[in-house]
């Protein structure tokens, strides 16, 4: 049975330069923003505030979602990613992956030129495509997304906030 891959990420800039990670894929290494998949009745504010802190150690508050992407890489794999911006709390902290991240091997900060020379080594085209969307200006309020509980335990819709 087909089925779709949530995922969220993360675009993070400061002092002119973004917030990348060192994934070890089936690929080879591979840069990406700090992302990943969607856990069981996790909400998508969860789930990215989870990921950064993994994939980097930092804690990072969401303030709006860049975009929705639907991404096909093959005929039989489909994600749906969720990127959000939003800040650290402590930029003064060093990146780092945690230490039960066996995928994330390193993170840093990257400046849009060395992104753009090192695009061949991108997890995907949508590491570009998030940051591309940033620069542009493009962002969502957080109200936009709703978290909808069963209706065997309570029916609500409510806004996610940070």
């Amino acid at each position: 049975m087909w089925h779709t891959h949530i995922t969220v990420a993360a675009v993070i800039e400061h002092q002119n330069k973004f917030l990348l990670v060192s994934d070890n894929t089936s690929q080879g290494i591979r840069l990406n923003q700090p992302a990943g998949h969607l856990e069981a009745s996790e909400d998508l504010l969860a789930a990215i505030v989870r990921e950064v802190k993994e994939e980097s150690s930092m804690d990072f508050v969401p303030e709006g979602v860049v975009g929705i992407y639907l991404y096909h890489p093959s005929p039989e794999k489909t994600y749906l990613r969720v990127c959000f911006s939003g800040r650290l709390l402590d930029y003064a902290k060093v990146p780092c992956p945690a230490a039960d991240d066996d995928d994330v091997i390193a993170a840093g900060w990257y400046d849009l030129t060395t992104i753009q020379k090192r695009a061949s080594e991108h997890r995907s085209q949508l590491v570009t495509q998030c940051i591309d969307d940033y620069l542009s200006g493009q962002l969502f309020p957080l109200s936009m997304l709703h978290n909808i509980t069963s209706r065997y335990t309570k029916l609500s819709s409510s806004p996610i906030t940070a």
